[in-house]
């Protein structure tokens, strides 16, 4: 089947493409053709019209929950990525804190099952230490061959240094990085981040120097084994500075942020709201001015959701109790277009690699191509629609968001991938 995507702006920034309108004809979801067509010159064509869209190579999300195996009450493989699908990706890598942990290749091949045929792709960040414990590393071998594309203990940091030193030196064999969760464990019991707001609202501080002093540790032990460590959801201007420092002293260092910690501060936890917390925690005004600086000057590589789906029934408990985390894959590209395109911080070629090319870089990931003959895997934006947040239509199976009735402009309108299209809430096949 050939199918033409008609009358669509075109930008790959890698790539050096930039083309103000054309169209794309594919066949059986392959590029076959760039360029303007004429109605004669084609017939048994499948057509969809994107006037004035923008077509970017898919965006990818690296850092997402999906709970399967275990929490399936809260998202499954396929409701995640239809969640991924219908918020702009075609993409995401999964964090390993299931139930049991992906400590173990036959918890990946069944992530590689339950994900085949879907529109998204879904590439396993296996655990670095069995079970996430940290007191020894996983078989990173045994992991890396079945197609782990890094390693961390999301949730918490690997416990001890001597276990982060040796879960470096075997991630170096296979060139992985190990993605960390900088926050010290014995400074990590609170529930908002530690400043005036905390004590006017009576909720056990959790203090930004936690993230600061394992992101340190990390970055010096990665100078010590020459490995390559990726800060997760960076969140503390003092952890900003030292990445932007790490970076130039040549030490192998990434990271990443949410939308929501270059978006809310902690005073929106001022309500209470148990879809306000999270970790690490929303953090002061200064904080997500340096992580928004850390994104102009390429400090921070990328933008991930941190997508973390729970329950109502979860939620729904006294602040302090509720679990941390909100669902973002439907919301991450509308946040960053509104935040940080349209108030100027960053230009849409920007937007792109942080959205697309730097993720992919990072896990050793083939970044898509606006070539004759490859698979055609795209996000067309529409970069001037407002919209509302409406959780009610969200395809993720738990509706944790702060940002429900949120006002945004710009946002997916259709992902391209695995020779199927997803668009106006439809399934189409290429």
């Amino acid at each position: 089947m050939k199918t033409l995507i008609k009358n669509v702006k075109l930008i790959h920034p890698e790539e050096k493409i930039n083309l103000q309108e054309t169209d794309i004809l594919l066949n059986e979801g392959l590029v076959e053709k760039i360029g303007k067509f004429n109605s004669d010159e084609i017939s048994n064509t499948q057509e969809f019209d994107f006037s004035g869209s923008l077509v970017v190579p898919g965006f990818f999300d690296m850092h997402v929950h999906l709970r399967e195996p275990g929490r399936e009450d809260e998202e499954t493989i396929l409701s995640g990525c239809n969640s991924a699908a219908n918020g702009g990706f075609t993409g995401v890598a999964c964090m390993p804190n299931t139930e049991p942990a992906i400590d173990n290749a036959e918890v990946i091949h069944f992530i590689k099952k339950q994900s085949k045929g879907h529109l998204v792709d879904v590439h396993s960040i296996a655990a670095a230490t069995l079970g996430r414990k940290g007191e020894s590393i996983s078989p990173m071998a045994e992991l890396a061959e079945a197609g782990a594309v890094a390693f961390s203990d999301d949730g918490v940091a690997v416990k001890t240094s001597s276990v982060l030193k040796r879960a470096f030196e075997y991630a170096n064999m296979y060139g992985l990085p190990i993605i960390e969760h900088c926050e010290d464990d014995s400074l990590s019991k609170g529930a908002m981040n530690e400043g005036l707001n905390s004590t006017f609202l009576g909720l056990p501080p959790l203090p930004s120097v936690s993230e600061d002093i394992i992101v340190v540790r990390d970055i010096l032990m990665a100078e010590y084994t020459g490995g390559r460590i990726h800060i997760a959801h960076i969140s503390t201007k003092n952890a900003v500075g030292l990445v932007r420092e790490a970076k130039e002293r040549g030490i192998n260092v990434t990271a990443e942020v949410t939308p929501h910690h270059f978006t809310l501060t902690d005073d929106a936890v001022k309500t209470y709201d148990t879809n306000t917390k999270m970790s690490p925690p929303l953090r002061r005004q200064e904080d997500l001015d340096a992580v928004i600086e850390g994104l102009m000057d390429g400090t921070i590589d990328c933008i991930a959701s941190d997508h973390a789906p729970h329950s109502i029934e979860e939620k729904d408990s006294e602040f302090q109790f509720a679990p941390n985390g909100i669902i973002g894959l439907e919301t991450a590209v509308g946040l960053s277009l509104s935040e940080l395109y349209h108030k100027k911080k960053l230009s849409i070629e920007e937007l792109i690699l942080k959205l697309s090319i730097n993720p992919r870089k990072i896990l050793n990931l083939p970044v898509p191509k606006f070539s004759v003959g490859e698979l055609a895997n795209f996000t067309i934006l529409d970069l001037n629609k407002v919209w509302t947040v409406d959780i009610s239509k969200f395809k993720s199976k738990s509706k944790n968001s702060p940002f429900d009735r949120r006002l945004l402009t710009g946002t997916s309108i259709a992902t391209v991938n695995n020779k199927r299209i997803f668009y106006d809430d439809h399934w189409y096949n290429l």
